[in-house]
């Protein structure tokens, strides 16, 4: 990360576009399936940053894992924020977002970036679903992914200084799951190498293989109705969250996207 002197100045941007824009244009903005990201501009130099944090082997893997050959799942979950130069503002501007929220100094840019060196090093799994009992109601299991970055790292320039402008109101994309009281089931080492988890380990092979990403169409379509049936039906969705894994018994609504405001701070 670059470090600059103190006293410079650096305007702050909130910015947004649809997900796989590159792929399907606004499509997914009417649905408000929105990335988001942090722009920064300092001001003596003329420089540009973008800031966003990523999963990094795309969202399916992280929030499906992968079948191996001996029946163990593996999760390719990781994510980070990524720093790179320059705002593509036709990009963020098109058909989402781009709007100044904040200026900061120097000082507080350089300490932003060793909080967010000490982010990517503690927080490092994507997780696509935040998990509740009912739409607005109490929360089991919060997400991390981009919307979640940018609202730390928001708190976090918050609490280094930063004064926002609360002229600016700002959504966030949440993928909810509705559940009663999640049931711990053990942790994935355990479940998948004690012989006596065996028929769990089974039954959570057997859920994740409806999701398996190759799949001729034919099968997925089949896949598609068991895995409605075991989420909606049968009410049961088996979550893995920090390496281990929850049985979720499923409550109407079952699934809800929302696009919710999160004040500035």
């Amino acid at each position: 990360m670059p470090t600059f002197d103190p006293s410079d100045t650096f305007y702050v941007y909130a910015m947004k576009a649809p997900v796989w824009e590159f792929k399907f244009g606004d499509l997914l903005a009417k649905f408000h399936i929105m990335h988001d990201a942090i722009g920064f501009h300092h001001v003596q130099s003329g420089l540009n940053l973008t800031m966003e944090w990523y999963e990094l082997f795309q969202l399916f893997n992280c929030t499906f894992p992968h079948e191996l050959a001996n029946e163990t799942l593996v999760w390719c979950n990781q994510g980070a924020a990524c720093i790179y130069d320059g705002i593509d503002e036709k990009h963020w501007q098109q058909n989402g977002t781009l709007v100044k929220v904040a200026e900061i100094t120097g000082d507080m840019f350089n300490k932003f970036a060793n909080w967010t060196e000490w982010d990517n090093n503690t927080g490092i799994v994507y997780e696509t679903w935040t998990v509740r009992n009912e739409p607005d109601g109490p929360l089991w299991f919060d997400s991390w992914e981009c919307a979640t970055w940018v609202l730390r790292a928001f708190e976090t320039l918050g609490s280094l200084g930063a004064k926002f402008n609360h002229s600016v109101h700002l959504n966030y994309t949440r993928m909810n799951l509705y559940s009663k009281e999640p049931l711990y089931l053990g942790n994935a080492s355990t479940i998948f190498g004690d012989p006596q988890y065996k028929q769990l380990a089974e039954e959570i092979l057997n859920f994740y293989r409806l999701f398996q990403s190759h799949q001729t169409l034919p099968n997925l379509l089949v896949s598609l109705i068991e895995a409605f049936t075991e989420i909606v039906i049968e009410g049961k969705f088996y979550l893995y969250y920090n390496d281990a894994y929850w049985l979720l018994p499923m409550a109407e609504p079952y699934f809800g996207l929302t696009y919710e405001e999160t004040p500035l701070p």
